[in-house]
C-alpha cells in the first residue's frame, strides 16, 4: 500500500475515535499541603475535545487518500 493509503487510514481511525468519544480527559492529583500526618490534595480535570467538524474533515480527507492510494499508476 502507498503512504497516502496509510496515511489515508489513520486519518480515518482519527476521524471515527472523534465522533464517538469528542476528545479524550484525564485527571491529575496534587498535594497542596502536608501538616504532619494531614494532607490536603486536589484532582485537577484537563482534557483536549476535539469538534465534530474536525472529525469531518478527518475522515473525508482520509477517504480521499485512500481512494488516491489505491489508483494505479
Amino acid at each position: 500500500m502507498r503512504p497516502a493509503g496509510i496515511v489515508g487510514i489513520i486519518l480515518i481511525v482519527i476521524g471515527i475515535i472523534g465522533f464517538a468519544y469528542g476528545g479524550f480527559g484525564w485527571t491529575t492529583e496534587k498535594k497542596d499541603a502536608q501538616l504532619g500526618p494531614l494532607e490536603i490534595r486536589h484532582t485537577e480535570g484537563h482534557g483536549i475535545s476535539f469538534p465534530p467538524v474536525l472529525s469531518g474533515i478527518c475522515l473525508v480527507g482520509g477517504i480521499v487518500l485512500v481512494a488516491i492510494g489505491s489508483r494505479k499508476a
